[in-house]
């Protein structure tokens, strides 16, 4: 029996992030599979700690960022991922990963749509942690800083004020400290009540190692490891201890 958490990725077709983000995982101690949409079915998420959704363009994002995938992961799922996430299960969503994870009811009420400068933007940006006891961030420091890359990632919700709320009451656990793209509250990821489910727009596969920064000199501190790293293991250390393991 394996006795290291186990991660499942779902691949889309247009998903690019996945290999990337499953070696990502497996560093910090994961198992990690990434399953191709086509073989998704609830059996699946048995013994499985967290769920990933990674970073791409999922059936090109032709409608709009996410849509296809949201619906075709409600018709293969169901209700199985709230309950996957209600049995003690975690969600991660990164870039159009969070896009889905948005359009599935699974966080807050928001929408990720046009960036302000209505163009792809791929850029670092420093982040402001604000949930610093979030199983996803809770070696995470106050500030760091993880790349982006996004047409679609300025987060809006229907009344500003909502915004206003989820960066009040811990909903916003990451918040950009300089506006990247217009997002209300410079909100970059948000959280559910449960603490299970996480989505953001930067991409913590990307910043591993200090070598993956863009000044060579970097060196966190004196620390060999990106923000990506300490993000993963973060999570690795909360499902360890929760004991979700491979059945």
């Amino acid at each position: 029996m394996e006795d290291r958490p186990c991660a499942l990725l779902l691949k889309f077709p247009g998903t690019n992030c996945d290999e990337e983000t499953a070696r990502a995982l497996e560093a910090v101690g994961f198992v990690a599979e990434v399953l191709p949409v086509s073989a998704l079915k609830p059996e699946k998420l048995v013994g499985v700690g967290l769920v990933v959704l990674s970073g791409g363009f999922s059936y090109g994002d032709y409608v709009m960022s996410g849509r296809i995938a949201s619906l075709v992961t409600e018709q293969k799922l169901g209700e199985t991922l709230k309950d996957f996430r209600d049995g003690g299960g975690y969600l991660l969503g990164i870039c159009n990963g969070f896009q889905i994870l948005t359009q599935l009811g699974l966080l807050p009420p928001a929408s990720l749509v046009e960036n302000a400068s209505g163009r792809f933007q791929c850029q670092w940006a420093k982040l402001r942690n604000l949930a610093p006891k979030s199983p996803f961030l809770s070696l995470c420091p106050e500030e760091f800083e993880l790349p982006v890359a996004h047409a679609e990632g300025r987060l809006v919700t229907k009344d500003p004020a909502e915004a206003a709320a989820y960066a009040k009451d811990g909903a916003a656990a990451l918040v950009y400290a300089d506006d990247v793209n217009g997002s209300f509250e410079r909100i970059a990821g948000l959280q559910d009540e449960s603490g299970r489910v996480l989505g953001l727009m930067p991409h913590p596969e990307r910043f591993m190692k200090a070598r993956d920064h863009y000044d060579p000199d970097w060196d966190g501190g004196g620390e060999a490891r990106g923000s990506g790293y300490w993000m993963f293991q973060s999570l690795f250390q909360a499902i360890k201890e929760g004991d979700s393991t491979i059945a």
